[in-house]
């Protein structure tokens, strides 16, 4: 469903509605960055909120922050005490996310990290419960297995844009190295036996994974 489809439009008018923060940022994204589309948005948050409340996670790890609304939605199912992480490779974003983040009243709870993820992971000692990666789709199976260790049994990974805008339905061209990776990524878990696995056709995708043993 793309956001001006019709059936979204309903669905959204037949759910929680964003509340003023998120509505805030998410309007501040549009104005001040140069790809606001990157944003998970009304629909996307209200889901990975949700998810983040039944499993009620004590450590999150977020791969690509952007201006920090997922992380915001993520972090408001954390149990007691709990952490999320969130890295970023660049840092042109992370003022205004740390600034939404203390709105929200998160400010405590959520530490992040600027650089490549995968050199960021191994540093943080950490054992995750949830995991959302939403970052550079090339690196898709990079980050994979860089957290796979550091994800305990029963845990989840979600991971955006599996859609990747339906290209991933078509023969992919060497030259386009974000579906190559994104579609790869997918032909992976799909095989992985150590997890089981939902593509959920929400928004631009949405993988839903939990690690079953590894």
């Amino acid at each position: 469903m793309t956001p001006d489809d019709p059936v979204n439009e309903y669905a959204l008018r037949h759910s929680s509605p964003e509340d003023d923060i998120l509505t805030g940022l998410y309007r501040e994204t549009y104005l001040q960055t140069v790809y606001p589309n990157m944003i998970s948005g009304p629909m996307q948050g209200k889901l990975l909120e949700m998810i983040s409340k039944m499993i009620k996670p004590a450590r999150i790890l977020e791969i690509g922050t952007f201006t920090g609304y997922s992380a915001i939605c993520l972090a408001r199912g954390l149990a007691k005490d709990g952490i999320l992480h969130t890295i970023d490779i660049n840092d042109e974003t992370r003022d205004m996310a740390i600034r939404y983040f203390a709105l929200a009243g998160l400010a405590d709870r959520i530490i992040t990290h600027t650089g490549d993820a995968v050199s960021v992971i191994p540093m943080i000692d950490e054992s995750f419960d949830l995991v959302f990666i939403d970052a550079d789709k090339e690196q898709y199976i990079k980050y994979y297995h860089t957290v796979f260790g550091k994800l305990r049994t029963g845990g989840y990974i979600l991971a955006d844009n599996v859609l990747w805008g339906g290209k991933v339905l078509h023969e992919v061209k060497y030259a386009d190295k974000e579906t190559r990776g994104i579609h790869e990524f997918n032909i992976f878990v799909s095989r992985d036996n150590r997890v089981e696995k939902l593509l959920i056709p929400v928004r631009d995708g949405l993988f839903l994974i939990r690690k079953l043993y590894g």
